[in-house]
């Protein structure tokens, strides 16, 4: 089969044929119809990503919508012809969905909604994963709550203000100002953070008392900002980039909470992965009611624009997920 191969990390990927696999026991054979990248796509290739524990030769690619083609023994949930999405591979030593098929882990895939698209299905799993771990299995976000996403129009974040505000959260974001206007379509009420001190929008949108979960999918300085925004004693501030230096002072004056967030340890270590599934399974009945969409970058790529893909992703110059046409 074809697929993009990483032989040396900073180097260019090559298209290249490769052994098909075959479904082993727990496993299904995916013929992938479309890959998703993600900045951490990127950050492997440039090998600027230890914590994917990244082996060499690889095929990169986390997010995967295909269609089953075969099932290894002791998976019943899934048949040839079914139209699949999950985050199955591209770190560690798993095979990625930058290729024709792909054997993936059945406890990683879920059934993808039949209102979205190969490619709108390939866009989510990342995201929604992440988003869902930070803000239903760590804050729990509950019905009125005010949760405000840092980075809300980026690819975590968008995703975080509709799942927010499906769980009935009034939800605030952070954008600049080129993003205020995606921010308020998926329903949050912008704040551009380029124009706006954190005192001045705390004060405006919570009277001063703080939010009661802050989602910081940017790191570094937005981290530290989250930790002088949150509710005392209530809140709780969650990060998927919390990985720098941090006084963790302002959170402790406020007798809050924080949470991290790292969406990989599953396809990492192998334990806890029928969570993604699950995760994903309850993601595909949010875009079924048509609470949840992503945002897709409107240019079509392939594998021949592999590296053309991964520059507009580095460059920030995508609007909106960008996907790989695979087949």
């Amino acid at each position: 089969m074809r697929a993009v191969v990483l032989r040396e990390f900073d180097t260019p990927l090559t298209l290249s044929e490769i052994e098909k696999p075959t479904a082993g026991p727990g496993q299904v054979l995916v013929k992938v119809e479309a890959s998703g990248v993600n900045p951490l796509d990127t950050k492997i290739r440039a090998g600027k990503a230890p914590h994917a524990r990244r082996t060499l030769p690889a095929v990169l690619g986390i997010d995967v919508a295909g269609v089953v083609e075969e099932v290894g023994t002791g998976v019943d949930d899934f048949a040839p012809g079914d139209e699949v999405y999950g985050m199955t591979g591209g770190v560690g030593d798993l095979q990625g969905s930058l290729a024709e098929y792909q054997a993936a882990d059945a406890r990683l895939l879920a059934h993808r909604s039949a209102t979205l698209t190969a490619r709108e299905a390939a866009a989510l799993p990342l995201v929604a994963i992440t988003a869902w771990e930070g803000l239903v299995d760590r804050a729990r976000v509950q019905p009125g709550q005010k949760v405000l996403i840092h980075g809300g129009a980026g690819g975590i974040g968008h995703v975080a203000v509709q799942i927010a505000r499906a769980r009935g959260a009034q939800v605030f974001a952070t954008a600049s100002s080129s993003g205020l206007e995606a921010v308020e379509r998926f329903g949050a009420t912008p704040i551009d953070y380029t124009t706006t001190p954190v005192d001045e929008y705390v004060a405006e949108h919570t009277g001063g008392e703080g939010f009661d979960v802050i989602f910081d999918t940017v790191g570094g300085a937005v981290l530290d900002a989250s930790f002088a925004a949150v509710r005392t004693y209530t809140g709780h501030v969650l990060s998927a980039l919390g990985w720098g230096t941090h006084s963790i002072a302002p959170l402790s004056f406020r007798a809050a909470t924080y949470s991290g967030v790292f969406t990989l340890l599953p396809l990492l270590t192998g334990n806890r992965r029928e969570h993604h599934g699950e995760i994903l399974r309850e993601a595909a009945k949010l875009t079924d009611a048509g609470t949840l969409r992503p945002l897709i970058d409107p240019r079509r790529f392939t594998f021949a624009d592999v590296a053309e893909a991964h520059t507009a992703v580095e460059g920030g110059t995508a609007q909106g997920k960008i996907v790989i046409d695979v087949g």
